[in-house]
């Protein structure tokens, strides 16, 4: 119920320019030059306007208030009164505007078509001042009706009446929302007035009787499930159509889980974090000789989910050795029970290999390079780093025994890369 505008900066006006764009912006400069007898303050008062000499502009039920500077240093409080409607006002208005859809389609668009102060006036209510709705004042010393600071007012109020004319409503009573609102509401109840009668219900009876005496064939047998997916189609690379690389990433990605689902029952996103699901999704991309394209995947996962592009190929290389299990051996430490992992150091001490430092579920090997971590599914997973750099890959496929996993390790037995992968495995 009360708007505040910004000042509007100084413009350079043409010779015979009207100050107002739209009809009701016009409108509105017609009262007030109808309002004043004297020419010469108008014009003085549509300089000012011009020249940037209206402050900030407010606007409340049946007021609009701003500064005007003038001669003096100081500015000028001007203000011009209008009277708003009253409740019944506002009901008739609002009743005969609710019966043409069209009106509240063109003020939600910014514009007043003609027909809505048609309307408004067939209700009896005048929508758009006269001379005689509009009561100036100003602290200046001058008398005259209006004076040049309220007429540098009015013509810049013409300027937010082009721009909107739910100021010139605001001014009438009533704000932008509840108008909005209101005549939603209205529309509804006018549409269902109108709306016909529903048809007659035919008479039904249950399902069972309709079918008791109906023989039905049995169903045919399911269709074979095939090995895997089919590929997604090929989508163009039109102007303004949706980037083809993420239509093609996700029929692929759906093809894959409704195969999964089919032949598994269960969903391989059921239960996944955003992050795990980025992981995933990164990881069905072969990165042998990582592409543009998959570059690309990388940097826009790790953005979506607040990581960078190494610590999404490191999660990548843990969901290739474990899937979720394996991502969460690389990011979750956790102190195992008494048992595998106690028995693991005697169990590499007896294969010949040097004296491991425990730590939580992690054994390291004594130069810095080798590492074994213990997951919570019982398995040992390989990690390789630089001596002393802490900077820990998974390298290997896990194992049940440690010493399985050291010499898997050691034999560089990396984890495969989707691109050597048969698609149906994938």
């Amino acid at each position: 119920m009360r708007r505040t505008f910004e000042a509007v900066p100084a413009r350079t006006a043409r010779e015979g320019e009207p100050f107002a764009d739209s009809w009701w912006g016009r409108a509105w400069v017609a009262a007030l030059e109808s309002l004043s007898m004297d020419g010469a303050r108008l014009a003085r008062g549509r300089a000012y306007a011009d020249e940037g000499k209206v402050a900030a502009i407010t606007v409340t039920p049946g007021r609009v208030v701003a500064y005007v500077h003038g001669s003096r240093p100081r500015p000028y409080r001007a203000e011009l009164r209008l009277r708003a409607f009253t409740d019944t006002g506002w009901d008739t208005l609002l009743g005969a505007v609710a019966a043409h859809p069209g009106h509240l389609s063109a003020l939600l668009a910014k514009e007043m078509p003609h027909s809505l102060t048609d309307t408004a006036r067939d209700a009896d209510v005048r929508l758009l001042p006269g001379g005689d709705d509009l009561d100036p004042s100003c602290t200046c010393p001058d008398h005259g009706r209006p004076c040049k600071h309220v007429a540098a007012l009015c013509y810049q109020t013409a300027r937010l009446l082009d721009s909107d004319p739910f100021v010139l409503l605001l001014m009438r009573g009533r704000g932008e929302r509840e108008l909005l609102d209101e005549l939603g509401r209205r529309n509804a109840e006018h549409s269902a007035r109108e709306r016909p009668a529903a048809p007659p219900v035919p008479p039904s009876l249950p399902a069972a009787e309709a079918w008791a005496d109906r023989f039905l064939p049995p169903l045919p047998p399911p269709l074979p499930v095939p090995p895997h997916p089919d590929r997604a189609p090929s989508y163009p690379d039109l102007p303004g159509a949706r980037d083809p690389l993420g239509l093609d990433h996700l029929a692929t990605d759906a093809a894959a889980r409704a195969h999964a689902l089919l032949t598994t029952g269960r969903d391989p996103l059921a239960g996944l974090t955003p992050w795990q699901d980025a992981v995933r999704i990164a990881a069905s991309r072969p990165t042998a000789g990582l592409t543009a394209t998959t570059r690309a995947l990388y940097r826009e996962l790790a953005h979506a989910t607040g990581r960078n592009t190494t610590d999404l190929a490191r999660a990548v290389a843990a969901w290739r050795q474990g899937g979720a299990e394996g991502l969460a051996v690389l990011e979750e430490p956790w102190d195992p029970p008494a048992g595998p992992f106690d028995r693991a150091r005697p169990l590499l001490a007896a294969a010949g290999f040097p004296r491991f430092t425990p730590r939580r579920n992690h054994l390291t090997h004594p130069d810095g390079s080798l590492q074994l971590r213990f997951g919570p599914d019982m398995r040992w997973y390989g990690y390789e780093s630089d001596p002393g750099a802490d900077d820990w890959w998974p390298r290997a496929a896990p194992q049940h025994d440690p010493v399985t996993a050291l010499d898997a390790l050691l034999a560089g037995d990396a984890v495969p890369d989707p691109e050597d992968t048969p698609s149906y495995v994938r």
